[in-house]
């Protein structure tokens, strides 16, 4: 049957929250926001569960979109040891956001990561993460500063150096950008066929995507925050809903 809605449906990844003493699914607003306003798509949340959810669900969307989260990926998802005790876990988040990325895959369904997202991707692809990056040497400390209201924690934080040959340098037709960072996990080695696409001046990747597919992006910074006013984070936004509307069509053809 044909779907009838004209914008593309973006599924979005939950993370699992206690709220009011219940375990909930949560995802935060700007996350919605920034798809619905930024990249005009329609946006359904999907749960996070530990085992996983069916790929027929994806079989309705037309792009998923994985969240950040104060949560880290667990390192038994790639091998490692938990190093880090101060580190808030998800186990229902890795089952549902892994399970995922292996169908989008696998349909070639548009695909954006932001931050928890990017480091799903590499592992999801075979990679693996470090942790926690503020107490490694050579590498700055990427998490928000603990001093300042929220929003000075979206405040540029670092430059960014795009790699002259990747999406988002095509996207952009820049090389060097200021990105906010709010994380303390960070990609170590990466994942099977993925490429960086940018650095950040500690030489850590803060950008990915996979070239076989029509749009596979990850990012570890926070594009969804004033969308509009950052012209890297609304050409990733443009860009992931026209992918989402070209899948559509493909699928609908």
């Amino acid at each position: 049957m044909e779907r009838i809605m004209h914008k593309p449906l973006i599924g979005v990844t939950a993370c699992q929250r206690q709220i009011e003493g219940h375990h909930c699914h949560m995802v935060v607003n700007k996350y919605v926001d920034a798809l619905r306003h930024s990249a005009k798509v329609e946006v359904v949340l999907l749960p996070a569960l530990a085992e996983g959810l069916n790929e027929g669900i994806l079989e309705r969307l037309d792009g998923l979109c994985l969240t950040g989260s104060y949560s880290n990926v667990d390192p038994r998802h790639y091998a490692a040891d938990q190093d880090h005790t101060e580190c808030r876990l998800d186990p229902d988040r890795d089952g549902s956001a892994l399970s995922l990325i292996r169908a989008a895959r696998r349909l070639q369904l548009p695909l954006l990561g932001i931050c928890r997202g990017l480091q799903e991707m590499n592992v999801a692809y075979g990679g693996n993460l470090r942790q926690p990056l503020q107490e490694l040497p050579g590498l700055m400390d990427h998490r928000e500063p603990d001093t300042v209201g929220v929003n000075n924690h979206y405040e540029p934080a670092h430059a960014l150096s795009l790699n002259p040959d990747g999406l988002l340098h095509r996207l952009t037709g820049e090389l060097n950008f200021e990105v906010n960072s709010l994380h303390q996990q960070g990609i170590d080695r990466l994942g099977e066929g993925l490429v960086a696409e940018a650095l950040a001046p500690d030489g850590l990747v803060e950008a990915i995507s996979d070239p076989t597919l029509p749009f596979a992006l990850g990012v570890q910074w926070h594009p969804e925050w004033r969308t509009d006013e950052h012209p890297l984070y609304a050409a990733i936004f443009t860009a992931f809903g026209a992918a989402c509307a070209n899948y559509r069509q493909r699928v609908n053809a």
